[in-house]
């Protein structure tokens, strides 16, 4: 629906959950699929109108305060400036601040740790917006989440890919396909059992995905010269020898895991739409994708694998490294009555944090006055 501008709005809260990635990472750069879920750890959005002609922003969590003025001539906008990127684009679609609010932004999604803080950020402001300036489209959590992502990537030309911005403003458990004719197929399914674990190592989120995307980028364009018809999407592990032989060796590492990514992550997809989900059968794929992140694309470090190897000899079914890799989060799938088990040997192992979680029905505005 429409959503008109509500003049006498004073209070307006909106909420974003965190995502975790089961299967498809460093895919989703590639046009490739992933299967994404919200998790239940969130980024707070509290306004309340000030009457002014500026939005004040505390952001307690990092220590920060931000004023952005409402004024709709700026001009130029900072490269990683996803706020002031989201304001310039919903210009666009009619959404035009009025009037200015006190916001505090705060939550318990840690940060850098692979879990999209701040793409929730940036789905919880783009939220408000709408909700207190209105639009002039149709709003839903589809159109939340391509305003999202070309506030965060393409608007900026950045590296990254749907699936945070998707998973987020979407909810549930979420099967995307990420090409230009973005799909997407929603599991309103329990998983039990899931467990986030934070390594305590910053992530390397740019420079991680600068880097694998454009030497997998450059495998495909190279077997692509060769065969115009190649589709990275059609390829199957039984065909990928073929292929490997058009490229050179120091390249082959990247096609050969792009191509397993994603059979694993098709595999995984059936597993998803069967009429009751085999938790055993998940934890194995995702101990498959793991290796492929691990031993292909090296994006593993030692604490993590300590935290690997310590979740599964404690019986977790599955676990694997979440997102650009190289520190952050991992997550973990562990059998029912086993959860506090599993944590304590995450822990033992060097975590900085674990925690159960469970998936979220996603992004939504919880209080209007």
């Amino acid at each position: 629906m429409l959503v008109e501008q509500k003049i006498n709005m004073q209070k307006i809260i909106s909420r974003a959950p965190a995502r975790t990635c089961l299967f498809g990472d460093h895919q989703d750069y590639l046009g490739l699929p992933v299967i994404a879920c919200a998790i239940n750890r969130h980024i707070t959005l509290d306004a309340v109108r000030n009457g002014l002609e500026k939005f004040v922003i505390h952001m307690p969590d990092m220590g920060e305060v931000r004023t952005i003025s409402i004024d709709p001539s700026i001009d130029r906008v900072e490269k990683g400036d996803h706020l002031l990127a989201a304001l310039k684009i919903l210009e666009d679609y009619g959404c035009i601040p009025t009037t200015g609010y006190d916001i505090t932004i705060r939550g318990n999604i840690a940060i850098n740790a692979g879990t999209s803080s701040s793409s929730a950020v940036v789905v919880s402001w783009i939220q408000f917006l709408i909700e207190a300036f209105g639009c002039n489209q149709i709003v839903d959590k589809e159109f939340i989440s391509q305003l999202a992502y070309h506030s965060e990537v393409s608007f900026h030309g950045a590296p990254g890919g749907k699936m945070d911005q998707y998973s987020i403003a979407i909810g549930h458990i979420i099967f995307l396909e990420t090409g230009e004719n973005t799909t997407y197929e929603v599991f309103d399914k329990p998983l039990k059992g899931l467990i986030v674990a934070e390594s305590g190592i910053p992530k390397q989120t740019a420079g991680v995905l600068a880097e694998l995307k454009e030497k997998a980028l450059l495998a495909i364009h190279i077997v692509k010269q060769q065969i115009p018809e190649f589709n990275i999407s059609e390829v199957t592990k039984k065909e990928l020898p073929k292929y490997l032989n058009y490229i050179s060796d120091d390249l082959k590492t990247y096609l050969r895991a792009t191509v397993l990514n994603h059979d694993i992550t098709q595999r995984a997809l059936q597993e998803f739409r069967k009429s009751r989900l085999r938790p055993m059968e998940i934890g194995k794929l995702m101990n498959e994708h793991h290796q492929v992140l691990k031993e292909y694309l090296k994006l593993t470090v030692p604490r993590i694998d300590d935290m690997i190897t310590g979740a599964i000899q404690a019986g977790a079914l599955g676990a694997k490294i979440v997102g650009s890799g190289r520190g952050g989060s991992i997550v973990v799938l562990a059998p029912k009555g086993k959860e506090e088990t599993v944590i304590k040997a995450l822990m033992d192992a060097g975590a900085k944090d674990a925690y159960k979680v469970n998936v979220d029905p996603g992004a939504r505005i919880e209080i209007i006055k």
